[in-house]
């Protein structure tokens, strides 16, 4: 198959990771693959690292711009399907494919569980425009049904699949003195965007409350919040007690070498990957039941789940964890079990493999024009 990705956020995230690896995964498999994206986007940058072919266009907003070289492009290069990923590309490309006959069909991919718009239009986006949705979790597949109207046979979840070649149980001990880490120290961790909606600030106010001189915290990754988050650091008098190495391209022995994974997210989630990898490396999660989280993190089985936008759950999942080794070490096998079972990359690749080779062709909604 020919297929192109279209992404117009410029950010960096679970989701853009989640295309290049299906990407990956579907070039690897024969197919053609394909990702616009912005030119001073994130994943224009990582794709060819990843061997996965990207083409800069303008598509970063909503305007006739984007509109046109997005047509153009389709134009000259036929293709079996279109995935679109975020608000701006899916409209894009719907209206692009307005526009010419025999336009490609459109997969909506939906990977957070944000609110949709309560109007027409976006009732035409899901319902007329693209011929399938998908999205990261039963949960928001059930939210897409109910706020758009969606025909449900035209829905289906996928959660996001991970790699057990790579995201798998590491020597702790090797894996901290690897990253320079003190071996002898414990580690709750978490590998997140820094925004707000990630929880990190509840996080840091747990930790302090904690009275647990061999475990420290390690916070992986970068954002528009490292600022306002080092501050709060210095503020609770914790610099001692917690490393900030910001982003990591070799993700696995950071998570090798925690004891305990944390993501109090109280927003925009679908089943974060993050989660899935930390489940893949047998370590016992902490998480909150936002979007489509519980559906891999079952309560007191593979992780403990506690109420978002709160401090003292949080701190008590956590120093039950630090206090009992024989549960950290229950939970994080049942985890590794389920990711196995439930989130391996190759039952991705063979769901959206079939979707795409199932979804139907876009109807013409102007048989007159000759495109």
């Amino acid at each position: 198959m020919n297929i192109v990705h279209t992404e117009a956020s410029c950010g960096w995230g679970g989701q853009e990771i989640r295309i290049l690896e299906e990407s990956r995964g579907f070039i690897e498999r024969g197919h053609a693959v394909w990702v616009l994206c912005p030119a001073e986007s994130r994943i224009y940058e990582e794709g060819p690292k990843r061997g996965v072919p990207t083409i800069a266009l303008p598509i970063g907003r909503k305007n006739l711009k984007g509109l046109f070289a997005l047509r153009r492009w389709l134009k000259q290069n036929p293709v079996d399907v279109i995935n679109t990923h975020s608000s701006t590309d899916s409209w894009l490309a719907a209206l692009a494919c307005q526009t010419f006959k025999n336009a490609p069909p459109i997969v909506r991919t939906r990977h957070i569980s944000s609110i949709i718009p309560n109007n027409w239009a976006s009732r035409w986006l899901y319902t007329k425009a693209v011929r399938h949705v998908v999205t990261t979790g039963e949960a928001l597949r059930q939210q897409v049904i109910q706020q758009t109207g969606a025909d449900p046979a035209r829905v289906t979840s996928v959660p996001t699949g991970i790699d057990p070649e790579r995201f798998k149980p590491g020597n702790k001990r090797e894996a901290r003195l690897q990253l320079g880490l003190d071996p002898d120290t414990h580690y709750i961790g978490i590998v997140a965007t820094l925004r707000s909606w990630k929880g990190h600030i509840y996080l840091l106010d747990a930790f302090a409350q904690i009275n647990a001189p061999g475990w420290k915290l390690l916070i992986v990754g970068d954002g528009p919040q490292r600022e306002s988050l080092q501050l709060h650091v210095a503020k609770l008098g914790l610099n001692d007690r917690i490393t900030m190495p910001g982003n990591q391209r070799d993700v696995p022995p950071w998570l090798q070498a925690m004891d305990v994974f944390a993501l109090p997210s109280y927003a925009n989630e679908g089943i974060p990957q993050v989660l899935l990898q930390a489940m893949l490396c047998g370590l016992p999660v902490v998480s909150t039941p936002v979007g489509s989280i519980t559906e891999a993190v079952d309560d007191r089985r593979t992780g403990l789940i506690v109420e978002p936008h709160k401090t003292e759950p949080l701190r008590d999942a956590l120093e039950l964890l630090l206090n009992d080794a024989a549960l950290r070490h229950s939970l994080g096998n049942a985890a590794l079990a389920k990711g196995h079972a439930c989130f391996d990359i190759l039952i991705m690749l063979d769901e959206m493999e079939r979707i795409f080779k199932q979804v139907p062709p876009n109807i013409p909604r102007n048989p007159d024009f000759q495109g």
